[in-house]
């Protein structure tokens, strides 16, 4: 097959691409160009040109066309916009799961002539299957690095174009065979940062854009002020390091965490018991589903994801229309409007919807 593969620099996506190359597929590697140094002065050297001399060298040995993609001003429209307007308004964005659908696998498909390759590969932890025709998600092996969440709200017209080559591995597999092709980045750490900031502190990146605005943090329970804050889009629901109240704990022993902003007069609220004083910590609200299936599951009970990581919930799924109430088997502190939820049957990732209370 001939196949255009996304590769980053990192051990994964190189990895899917000598695997590719080896299996005898016709490659070609595509760096994605999208760090915002012109935008963001505090970048100062350019972290992406470590990314794409690791690209190039793997290339070069292995005898591999490489083209570099720029996206920086499609990345911002797209991406970064709607990063910084789901802040602003309160809301908890995830750019990872946006850069995958309109960029990765998005504005990437128009910029590269599709008619000539069979596939699109990158190297999320993911497996697609086909099942009567549909195309679903699968569950990598690895539950810490699986990225089915990150991959929850593509269309039935990307998954039928992309494979993941190293979906069916586990992490310490990976690194194996990065030892045994002996790639010039097989030490190398993986990136911790999120889509579009990599190494950049994401306070930084608000205060680039949101600035500062003085404000109170208020005891949910008892109103009285406990600190000030810099501007409620620093802080996210359920957060509890870095809230600016000196480490204080309550009575009860526990520590605070944010439980509410009010974005109107800038106030953030924390509690230690809002879990005791609030039973609908396990309760919430989505719409804008997205069915690999093409429509609703039958099932009422499924597992669910509210962000990437190995935990699940068990949960009562009660679809009405366009909406549907998701009851957890336990409560959850960081419940917030804007965030996705993936929905699974085992190990099929089934889709997602986002939190709207």
């Amino acid at each position: 097959m001939k196949i255009a593969v996304l590769i980053s620099g990192g051990v994964d996506s190189s990895v899917a691409l000598k695997l590719l190359k080896e299996q005898g597929h016709d490659v070609t590697a595509y760096y994605l160009k999208i760090w915002l140094e012109d935008e963001l002065e505090f970048l100062g050297d350019c972290p992406w040109e470590d990314d794409l001399s690791y690209v190039r060298q793997i290339c070069e040995d292995e005898d591999i066309p490489l083209e570099v993609v720029p996206l920086q001003k499609e990345y911002f429209e797209t991406v970064v916009k709607y990063a910084i307007d789901e802040v602003k308004n309160g809301r908890t964005p995830n750019p990872d799961i946006m850069c995958n659908n309109f960029i990765k696998f998005g504005l990437f498909l128009k910029k590269i002539d599709l008619s000539k390759f069979d596939k699109i590969a990158s190297g999320h932890y993911a497996q697609v299957i086909e099942k009567d025709g549909r195309y679903l998600l699968k569950k990598a092996p690895d539950p810490i690095k699986d990225q089915t969440y990150f991959l929850s709200n593509l269309s039935q017209e990307q998954l039928q174009r992309i494979i993941f080559p190293i979906g069916h591995l586990a992490k310490n597999e990976v690194r194996e065979l990065a030892e045994k092709y002996d790639l010039p980045n097989k030490t190398r750490k993986d990136s911790q940062g999120i889509c579009f900031l990599g190494k950049v502190k994401y306070s930084e990146f608000i205060k680039h854009y949101l600035g500062t605005k003085k404000g109170d943090i208020i005891n949910f329970e008892t109103s009285k002020k406990m600190g000030e804050h810099e501007g409620f889009w620093y802080y996210t629901i359920g957060q509890r390091k870095g809230i600016n109240i000196g480490g204080v704990k309550g009575e009860n022993g526990k520590p605070f965490y944010v439980v509410s902003k009010d974005t109107q007069k800038n106030i953030v609220y924390v509690s230690n018991n809002y879990h005791e004083l609030d039973n609908n910590r396990d309760t919430l609200e989505v719409s804008n589903f997205n069915w690999f299936a093409g429509s609703p599951p039958t099932k009422s009970e499924l597992n669910v994801k509210l962000r990437h990581g190995e935990h699940e919930y068990k949960a009562k799924v009660a679809i009405t229309g366009d909406k549907a109430t998701i009851k957890l088997d336990s409560p959850d502190q960081g419940i917030a409007a804007g965030q996705f939820v993936a929905f699974y049957d085992e190990d099929l990732c089934l889709g997602s919807a986002v939190i709207i209370q």
